[in-house]
């Protein structure tokens, strides 16, 4: 199959102040298409050339194939991060606001050790809220990487590579961080995903 640019799932507007349309333009348009673009050539005329996304991240991890990996995880770590974000204010369902107050104390707590993940990183990569072993986690990882190659269900991401934020707040990735984290985080979203109990499926 042909691996898709998803589409954002709100106006390249929406997202302002935060997150301007020029960044979005950017990130999704060029960015995130670039990621796909490649992963579609890569795949033409292979064994991979009718697999789903996930199943393009997982055999080009465990097959050592780094470049395809690379675009792929890419390609998937994007659409993941549009969904995390919305301009609709959300709350997390009552299962997952349990299961922060277990892991993190409250809803406070989480969000400072996500925002201390997401600042500290450093260089590329992504932070991530997870949950693994029927437990709650707040993890990071470097440029590509994503939680789908192990055994972490990831419930939200906040992607820290430079390209999410220079254009907005230039090298302040803490003023991005707690924009992201006080106005934008699609707490609707990750409940369904805790709820599924298994990782997001790419929209083809």
């Amino acid at each position: 199959m042909t691996i898709s640019l998803m589409p954002l799932p709100y106006a390249d507007t929406a997202l302002a102040p935060h997150i301007s349309q020029e960044t979005l333009k950017l990130h999704h348009g060029a960015h995130h298409k670039g990621y796909v673009d490649k992963v579609n050539d890569a795949i033409a005329g292979t064994d991979l050339a009718d697999a789903s996304l996930e199943e393009i991240v997982r055999a080009s991890d465990s097959k050592g194939n780094k470049k395809l990996f690379n675009s792929a995880a890419q390609s998937w770590n994007h659409g993941f991060y549009w969904h995390s974000l919305s301009p609709e204010k959300s709350e997390p369902s009552p299962e997952l606001a349990a299961a922060i107050d277990k892991a993190f104390g409250s809803m406070a707590d989480l969000k400072k050790q996500l925002a201390a993940e997401a600042e500290n990183h450093f260089a590329s990569g992504w932070a991530w809220l997870v949950e693994e072993g029927g437990a709650l986690k707040v993890v990071s990882t470097h440029d590509a990487e994503t939680p789908i190659t192990g055994s972490a269900n990831p419930l939200l991401t906040i992607d820290v590579w430079e390209h999410a934020y220079y254009v907005d707040v230039r090298n302040k990735r803490p003023a991005y961080v707690k924009a992201v984290i006080d106005n934008l985080l699609n707490w609707a979203f990750a409940s369904e995903n805790f709820a599924r109990g298994k990782a997001w499926t790419y929209p083809v």
